[in-house]
């Protein structure tokens, strides 16, 4: 090896450049369950991927349209500058005050991203420094480790609670003083916890005391099942002095391929992100663009309609889990997972990929949101209530041979 850790080439295809930064995240489980579901596949097992969150219901008429439309537009095949985003934060502004009675500024407040995750990346890397700390928790959506690492940031986990919510009065105050930000996403992916506004308010107070920015991932603000809507923390008194907050068009929409979504909030952090940005893209497609526009305007009823789907489904499958055995399995009250505990001291990687290569049934270990998530599996209810209920009798199957198993 070569001081710099590359590696030396030689002509006879012997070791070489790596090529790869020590900022670039590993492969993780969710490689391995992929091989999995491909090798069941091909012994010829019909696989129910229950595995990805990605919705299967149909994006709006009225959004597919737009974008049908706007390929014939010649004025929509050239670069996107901060001009071609305005019509989108424009009308993301005006949804945001109509929703929660706040009005922000489209110019300043407001800013178009290709999709929430990618806006996430780029946002811990505008707002912190290599070596800041995080505030997270230690369950969290796959990508927010990565995202994390790239920036070079140094995760600190908070304690969470029985409800999934991170006790923020237990975090040290060492922790405090060292970190730049704090990272939230409630509803909750995978646990489908919910937050109150009374525990965002606590966290803004808690960011304000200490020159923290609360970055809130807010991809699942419409699948709330209850009567109640999502809190949005950057409404709440103080919010828009340490608050950005991310939304997507993927859940709420369905339009996860077409990468989507928006940044609204505090002006000085909206600003480096844009700064950051400017190098690195020129933005979506104005025609994709367009679509969520068309998709902000609906009317509130449709998109709550499609909440009732996820609820309906997760009743479901919850209550087919109960029947076969698997005991008091928590009822989501957002989103669109059941987050489900395995008896105790059932490996949940080796669960998922030998439950793929018996049923056919494809889930996500829970090792892969977070050293939190081991001995727990997420379903994603992305099939109709039908099939989930026929996958819980295998699910439930599987958890009494893994448990017999250690006996």
């Amino acid at each position: 090896m070569t001081q710099n850790g590359l590696g030396e080439q030689n002509r006879h295809g012997g070791e070489g450049p790596s090529y790869r930064s020590s900022r670039v995240p590993g492969s993780g489980v969710f490689l391995l369950m992929d091989a999995a579901k491909s090798a069941a596949r091909a012994s010829g097992v019909e696989v129910v991927d229950l595995s990805i969150g990605a919705s299967d219901l149909a994006p709006p008429p009225e959004a597919l349209a737009a974008l049908k439309d706007s390929i014939d537009d010649p004025t929509t095949h050239s670069y996107c500058l901060k001009s071609g985003t305005m019509p989108l934060l424009e009308a993301a502004c005006k949804w945001y005050g109509e929703r929660y009675g706040t009005q922000l500024d489209p110019n300043c407040e407001a800013l178009s991203l290709i999709g929430a995750q990618e806006g996430l990346g780029h946002a811990l890397m505008a707002v912190a420094d290599a070596g800041d700390g995080i505030l997270m928790t230690s369950v969290a959506y796959p990508s927010y480790f990565g995202a994390v690492r790239v920036a070079g940031l140094d995760p600190i986990y908070m304690p969470l609670g029985p409800d999934f919510l991170p006790r923020l009065d237990a975090i040290a105050p060492a922790d405090l003083a060292r970190s730049r930000v704090l990272l939230l996403n409630y509803p909750n992916n995978p646990t489908s916890a919910v937050a109150s506004a009374a525990f965002f308010q606590a966290a803004i107070d808690l960011c304000r005391r200490h020159g923290i920015l609360l970055i809130h991932d807010n991809p699942y603000v419409d699948l709330v099942f209850g009567e109640e809507p999502s809190p949005s923390p950057l409404c709440l008194p103080g919010g828009r002095d340490c608050v950005l907050e991310l939304f997507s068009f993927a859940k709420s929409y369905h339009l996860g391929g077409f990468r989507l979504g928006f940044a609204l909030g505090n002006r000085n952090a909206i600003a480096s992100l844009e700064a950051l940005k400017a190098p690195i893209d020129f933005n979506q497609y104005k025609g994709i663009m367009r679509m969520g526009v068309a998709c902000l305007q609906l009317p509130q009823e449709r998109v709550r309609s499609d909440a009732g789907v996820w609820a309906a489904r997760a009743a479901a499958m919850v209550e087919s889990l109960r029947r076969a055995g698997c005991g008091e399995v928590d009822m989501p009250k957002a989103c669109m997972y059941v987050w489900l505990r395995l008896p105790a001291g059932v490996d949940d990687v080796a669960f998922c990929q030998r439950l793929v290569a018996d049923t056919g049934i494809a889930l996500s270990p829970g090792r892969g949101f977070g050293p939190g998530g081991a001995g727990f599996v997420r379903v994603a209810l992305v099939q109709p209530e039908g099939v989930l209920a026929a996958a819980a009798e295998k699910i439930a199957a599987a958890m009494r041979a893994a448990k017999a198993a250690l006996a």
